[in-house]
């Protein structure tokens, strides 16, 4: 957890912002004056100071961060020709080691000599920094509080489209239209290769143009999309087109298209097509031929007999990916009392300096809040940042927003490919794009950013384990917007204890909004013993008689069902009855989940897969036994139990597709599936207003989860799930299966009792030195034989516990001993209300501690990760 305490700031950053020339210059770059935007006034004074040290001759020099590992950035020689264009956020084209090419972000520019012989800068890719002040800022802090390197952060936060290397392999784009004319002497050398053979590595590039730096070239082709990244074509990218419609070269001019209305005056419908077209082609670029059809409620043949008649043609019309609202906007719904008082004491806090915690039970209309909040600053020509904890929840919120905002506000994720993210970052970083994405969307270039919102702030889904930078996006964020000095609202039903914590010291300020929107009522919630049997005696595995009696009672109101399982796959063990062996994957100390639908055994750890075994490899018993429950078995019991029912199934098997997701929840949206089962993606705030009833299978798995903030999670999620349920127009209704019924967590759920739950488990974090109350660090050693992992850890625990006395917990073997053939060992390091001073005094120790470790003969291939706030 970050405290809300502006930390000091140590690092010297130039503002390099500005630069809008640059773009006109093509081929030649601008020279601009450095300006300063400082935070505080010894901050620009170091600034100040730092660059009036350059030197008036001699040599210059420029630290580059590189995509790499590297403790520190690395220092090259300034070329004098280069002297003019080089400032900071610009990329260059450099060589690190002896042979290999990189792309590197100039950092800073200074005249020190570094120590060692500097290699030149090769090239400059860009013509105006890609990279602005405040993101350099927020890459040098995100390295330091989270103990991981620049160049790591740098690789997490650019897309890879902006990250060429030697082996980066490029492609011939689909799009070329063999047409040279317009190319240079180098960009037809390369092309007229690439016609040649069909992939060419960046050393090639070098090697046909006979040159050390050929960067920019490819920048240049790139841009033009003559060029595609191989893996980009991987992704099959392909420009956005829609179907548009305008007049024939013979109705062009206005007396033509009077006459026009003879040839359709004997048919209604294309007479108001021709009406509609002409009144909606005065105020739009371009008319599409499904909004014509929409707006007329005329059928597509009319369209097409006016075509026939020579009035009309079709055409394709490329649109940019950004623009994700079609049509015109449209006014938000009038703000309800709840939400006005909201609004007033959000604007309070935040004219006070403080962040808010946004507590609204799930259907409150935190997102109206947002959307009225978000308007206003969009009228003014500002940017909004809106974070969501995954993809699954921006397409729903997404079209809400922008039914509102219009083109105002992109969605930016993973699952764009590189060009998409490239056209979104470089409309942010014009200064007027709003972005709606998950922690990924940190990393974008705003320049004007007056709002960040975290939304489901709670959600683990925020935090980064693997790689570096190991980052919770929630923590980012609040930075992030102290950094541009911005405001930040963080909304959820469930706060996490850390920013609850926050809120009861003062730091944040709290809004409450209790009631559901409309005066609806929250849904009932009711208990259901696992245990219970039907009439007959019999107890099904995972259906009570209860859930399966309000599914069919509710099915038959019309209404729909979602049923919660936070398990995928089939059954989680494949194991046999007899010797009792399990199937364990080949990498890790898991055992393999069986897929019914592919018939494979997959670790969910690594992604190895196997064919299931006949019979049992240790004792040859040829009977091998399911165990467990996931959704893809819920899925196949429901389809016995309810043969009618319509089904569909939310996890990470079912959405890989890029529309995958989309699909799905619009055939749900719709009404075309009775029962969605699915993993915790279903309780990332998406709204259905036909659900009438929320199954949670199993309550137990989620309370025995081995982590200390387990009956956090456990509360989160099934009070996130349970707030599905009638968010529209009735009461909805949620079935807790569970064994242990008298779980105090369940009780707290059952009377929707927030308070009482989270003082329970704020004084059962204090007493046992938990986070908020302790800062956390783990430290995880990882190498391929077990012997060498243990003797690592218990040589680096002996020497912190000596110089960390009291906050060393272990070297302990986890849970899960072994993962993608690494044996593990953990530490944990507990520091009690640290300062800024002490908890950089400790991440020090740790540093020189991995280091020692590295000089240790035999020692030195263990891998050591460390994790600032591991949860």
């Amino acid at each position: 957890m970050i405290h809300y305490d502006p930390p000091v700031q140590t690092n010297v950053l130039i503002n390099a912002e500005g630069c809008t020339q640059a773009q006109q210059a093509k081929r030649s770059l601008v020279t601009q004056t450095i300006t300063f935007a400082p935070p505080s006034p010894q901050f620009f004074l170091l600034t100040l100071l730092e660059q009036t040290t350059l030197p008036s001759s001699g040599t210059i020099y420029a630290d580059i961060v590189l995509p790499l590992a590297l403790r520190q950035s690395y220092t090259y020689a300034v070329p004098e020709q280069m002297v003019t264009q080089l400032k900071p956020g610009l990329r260059v084209e450099v060589q690190f080691g002896r042979s290999k090419h990189y792309t590197g972000v100039v950092l800073r520019l200074h005249g020190k000599h570094p120590g060692h012989k500097a290699k030149p800068i090769l090239s400059v890719i860009d013509l105006e920094p890609l990279i602005t002040a405040k993101q350099l800022q927020l890459w040098e802090w995100m390295a330091g509080y989270y103990a991981c390197t620049v160049g790591e952060v740098m690789a997490a936060g650019l897309p890879s489209h902006l990250k060429l290397t030697s082996e980066t392999i490029i492609t011939l784009g689909p799009l070329f239209s063999d047409d040279a004319t317009q190319l240079d002497d180098q960009e037809y050398l390369i092309v007229e290769a690439l016609t040649l053979q069909q992939e060419l590595s960046l050393k090639d590039v070098r090697d046909i143009l006979q040159k050390k730096t050929v960067y920019p070239v490819i920048r240049r082709l790139l841009d033009r999309r003559i060029i595609f990244l191989k893996e980009e074509l991987q992704e099959r990218y392909k420009p956005k087109v829609v179907n548009c419609v305008r007049f024939s070269p013979a109705y062009r001019t206005e007396a033509e298209q009077i006459a026009a209305f003879d040839l359709v005056n004997r048919s209604e419908h294309q007479t108001a097509v021709l009406l509609e077209y002409l009144q909606v082609s005065r105020t739009l670029p371009f008319v599409r031929r499904t909004d014509l059809t929409k707006r007329t409620g005329a059928p597509d043949g009319a369209i097409k007999a006016m075509v026939k008649k020579g009035i009309f043609e079709f055409y394709e019309r490329e649109v940019s990916r950004i623009s994700g609202a079609e049509g015109e906007t449209e006014m938000a719904q009038t703000l309800a009392e709840q939400q006005v008082r909201a609004l007033t004491q959000v604007q309070e806090f935040h004219d006070a300096g403080r962040p808010v915690l946004l507590h609204g039970v799930t259907g409150s209309g935190k997102t109206r809040v947002y959307l009225e909040m978000m308007q206003a600053i969009i009228e003014r020509g500002s940017q909004v940042l809106y974070l969501l904890p995954e993809i699954a929840l921006t397409g729903q919120i997404v079209k809400r927003l922008q039914r509102v905002l219009g083109d105002n506000i992109a969605v930016y994720h993973s699952r764009l490919n590189n060009m998409e993210r490239v056209e979104i970052w470089k409309a942010v970083q014009a200064g007027t794009l709003s972005v709606v994405g998950p922690r990924s969307a940190l990393f974008l270039p705003f320049t004007n950013l007056e709002l960040v919102i975290v939304d489901e702030e709670h959600d683990s889904s925020y935090k980064q384990h693997e790689p570096n930078p190991r980052y919770n996006g929630r923590d980012v964020a609040v930075y992030l917007a102290y950094l541009h000095g911005a405001h930040t609202i963080l909304g959820t039903a469930t706060p996490s204890l850390e920013s609850w914590e926050n809120a009861r010291l003062g730091k944040y300020g709290l809004v409450s909004m209790p009631q559901r929107f409309g005066g609806l009522a929250l849904p009932k919630v009711m208990l259901a013993d696992a245990r219970e049997e039907d009439e007959h005696g019999n107890r099904h595995a995972f259906f009570t008689p209860t859930l399966l009696r309000e599914i069919r009672a509710t099915l038959e109101r019309g209404e729909q069902v979602i049923l919660f399982q936070n398990r995928r796959g089939f059954a989680p063990v494949y194991f046999c009855a007899t010797c009792e062996h399990t199937i364990e994957c080949v990498n890790c100390d898991v055992s393999l989940t069986y897929h019914k639908f592919q018939h494979r055994l997959r670790c969910h750890c690594c992604g190895y897969s196997a064919t299931p075994p006949e019979s049992c490899p240790a004792c040859g018993e040829p009977q091998m036994n399911l165990g467990g429950t996931g959704t893809e078995k819920i899925e196949d019991e429901l389809k016995i139990f309810l043969p009618d029912a319509r089904l569909g199934r939310m996890d990470a098997d079912t959405v890989r597709g890029k529309n995958a997701l989309a699909s799905l929840l619009a055939r749900f949206e719709e009404g075309e599936l009775d029962i969605l089962v699915g993993t915790q993606m279903v309780t990332k705030g998406l709204d259905f207003e036909r659900v009438g009833l929320v199954g949670i299978i199993s309550a137990d798995q989620l309370l025995r989860f081995p982590d200390f903030r387990a009956d956090e999670r456990a509360f989160q999620l099934m009070t996130q799930v349970a707030g599905r349920a009638g968010r529209k127009h009735a009461q909805g209704q949620v079935i807790i299966q569970a064994m242990e019924r008298a779980h105090p967590v369940l009780t707290d759920v059952l009377n929707d009792d927030f308070p009482r739950f989270i003082a329970r488990e704020a004084a059962h974090r204090s007493e046992h030195r938990f986070p908020p109350f302790v800062k956390m660090i783990n430290l995880q050693f990882r190498h391929p034989k077990r012997a060498t992992v243990e003797e690592a850890a218990k040589l680096t625990g002996t020497w912190l516990h000596h110089h960390l006395s009291g906050m060393v917990d272990g070297p302990f073997e986890p849970s899960v001993a072994r993962l993608r053939t690494y044996y593990l060992q953990d530490m944990v390091i507990r520091i009690d209300q640290p300062s800024g001073k002490e908890l950089a005094r400790v991440k020090g120790v740790l540093r020189a501690a991995v280091d020692k470790l590295g000089q240790t003969e035999r020692l030195s291939g263990v891998k050591v990760v460390i994790d600032v706030d591991p949860y």
